[in-house]
């Protein structure tokens, strides 16, 4: 009886000096979501089979595995030892991860959740803690394909007493970057192609992570077509393959393309798009200076606004086209070097100008609405879009051009002469004025005077009267033939022969024509001579009278030399 109670007594101080250790169990069953431990006590215990495995591990657990676990205590209310494997493995992964962390090794640890600033990670059984700056190089926002996978981490920290673990999974990473930049940069040149992984998007460009150096994708080479922002179509996390552009080993700043990657389409472009060919084509895109025409991939045209239309001046060009209208363009240029493509629409319309001309002719009357009134004169609506101008100085014979405006108001209907067609400056003459004859004047229009040249002007030449009076001719009344209407062809202080047409009163200054002579001069030829019997051609004719007209001219001025030279 002594002894055995001295046994009883041994066993109780044996058991008692398990309690809180660890000690190496027996599998002796495994029922539902329980597993059934023998560690020698009098009494088995029963733990969870979830603490057997980190999570991710599918491992089968059999009768007679053995496994080490804790005592917690040698009773629990059910008369069943306390046991638990979860702690056990903690305890042995504290042992681990010390030893890890003087010697600056690698762990494989498995993200299992999220925790505020972080991520709570198992590490065989010890609980650790990954800050959420240290889960990648760059801010991860979908942490789903690291959840419960094994990931290589270095240990930052470790406190036993609080049980607190602090791991990076970056610090790894960085490591291998650095081993790939140096690589990198040992093999990186222009033309090399590489892959990487968008980092960042900005307004004008995209930076690549190249694995250990960044290298930035300008707006210009990601495609051969026109992109307004770099997000229409890329995102951060895509993986794309590129080419180095350039390389600056120096500042280690590499410029990548994509479009480089695929056949440049402004090659032999000039061969398809000819300057003077008239093409169809749809209306890609409107912007504030003109409107983008898609000719084919990654080929844009461009038809600025002043190539829009004939009529329509300094308007948006959203007033004419829209996006997706199919239109008819003309080729203007092709600048290859500049990859700029100019298109015209206009062009593919009549002009209506030349169009005017061929309906309308000098000295005709013409009527419409006053468009609007101007500080220079009056602006009357024309026949297909156009206008005409009636100056100042045409409006009235004895008031001035300000006092006459006065009388007139926007939409009223008026009538006006046509004075002048210029096809090439876009302008139509009018005249208001010449819709009656000048009274108190009429002796002296119509007169033929001479007149001294003073001045030569782009438009005009400025002359002198024998009364010391001021004129002027006007371009288009120079001369009948096109060929000689030039203000430059006349030398300073030239005498010639012209036509009072018209007398500004208030400006006290005479318009001349010599073409109103010439066609006068034409008139009297035609009738002295041009009867049926005399046989005389109008060339005949005309062709005597400019050789004795030369001739007298020519006279005149060795006269006036020779005067000089007494």
């Amino acid at each position: 009886m002594e002894n055995f109670e001295s046994l009883l007594d041994e066993n109780l101080v044996n058991f008692k000096q398990k309690e809180g250790k660890i000690v190496e169990g027996t599998v002796v069953f495994v029922k539902n979501d329980s597993v059934v431990v023998d560690v020698g006590l009098k009494s088995e215990g029963r733990i969870p089979l979830r603490e057997f495995f980190s999570p991710g591990e599918e491992n089968e657990i059999k009768p007679g595995d053995k496994f080490d676990v804790l005592v917690e205590k040698l009773e629990n209310k059910d008369g069943e030892a306390l046991l638990s494997r979860e702690k056990a493995r903690r305890e042995e992964s504290w042992i681990k991860l010390e030893k890890s962390l003087a010697k600056k090794e690698q762990i494989q640890g498995i993200i299992t959740g999220r925790v505020k600033g972080g991520f709570t990670v198992d590490i065989e059984g010890a609980v650790a803690f990954l800050p959420g700056s240290q889960v990648d190089l760059r801010p991860v926002t979908d942490i789903s394909p690291l959840l419960n996978k094994p990931q290589p981490m270095i240990i930052l920290k470790m406190d036993k007493v609080r049980g607190n673990i602090v791991v990076s999974r970056r610090a790894i990473l960085e490591e291998s970057r650095e081993a790939d930049r140096s690589k990198l940069l040992n093999d990186i040149k222009e033309g090399s192609k590489l892959s990487g992984i968008v980092k960042n998007i900005t307004d004008y460009g995209v930076f690549i992570d190249l694995g250990g150096l960044d290298g930035l994708l300008h707006v210009t080479d990601i495609s051969w077509e026109r992109v307004n922002h770099p997000s229409e179509l890329l995102k951060i996390g895509d993986k794309i393959n590129v080419i180095v552009t350039k390389y600056d080993p120096s500042n280690k700043r590499v410029s990548l393309g994509i479009k480089q990657l695929t056949e440049d389409p402004w090659k032999d472009i000039e061969k398809q798009y000819v300057i003077g060919n008239k093409i169809k084509a749809t209306i890609s895109n409107i912007a504030d200076y003109g409107a983008f025409v898609e000719l084919q991939k990654g080929v844009e045209g461009l038809i600025h606004v002043s190539e829009m239309s004939w009529t329509k001046k300094n308007v948006h060009p959203n007033t004419i086209l829209n996006v997706n209208d199919e239109v008819n363009v003309k080729i203007l240029e092709v600048d290859l070097e500049k990859r700029r493509i100019s298109l015209g629409l206009k062009q593919c319309l009549e002009n209506p100008w030349e169009k005017f001309k061929k309906n309308y002719k000098i000295d005709q009357i013409i009527s419409g609405k006053i468009k609007n009134l101007t500080e220079f004169g009056i602006f009357i609506e024309l026949p297909d879009e156009l206008d005409g101008m009636v100056h100042l100085s045409d409006i009235d014979w004895d008031e001035s051009g300000q006092e006459a405006i006065k009388k007139y108001s926007k939409n009223q209907e008026v009538k006006a002469i046509i004075l002048d067609i210029d096809v090439e400056k876009e302008r139509i003459g009018l005249g208001i004025k010449q819709l009656t004859s000048n009274k108190k004047s009429s002796k002296e229009i119509g007169k033929t005077v001479t007149c001294v040249i003073k001045k030569s002007e782009r438009d005009k030449i400025i002359v002198s009267l024998e009364n010391g009076k001021e004129g002027f001719i006007k371009k288009q009344n120079i001369a009948k033939l096109k060929s000689d209407q030039k203000t430059d062809r006349f030398a300073i202080d030239e005498k010639l022969d012209a036509k009072i047409i018209n007398i500004d009163k208030t400006k006290k200054t005479y318009e001349l024509s010599v073409k109103e002579l010439e066609i006068l001069e034409e008139k009297k030829a035609l009738e002295q001579y041009g009867s049926s019997s005399s046989g005389a051609s109008l060339g005949d004719i005309l062709g005597a009278e400019i050789e004795d007209k030369v001739k007298k001219i020519k006279g005149e001025k060795i006269k006036d030399k020779n005067a000089e030279e007494k």
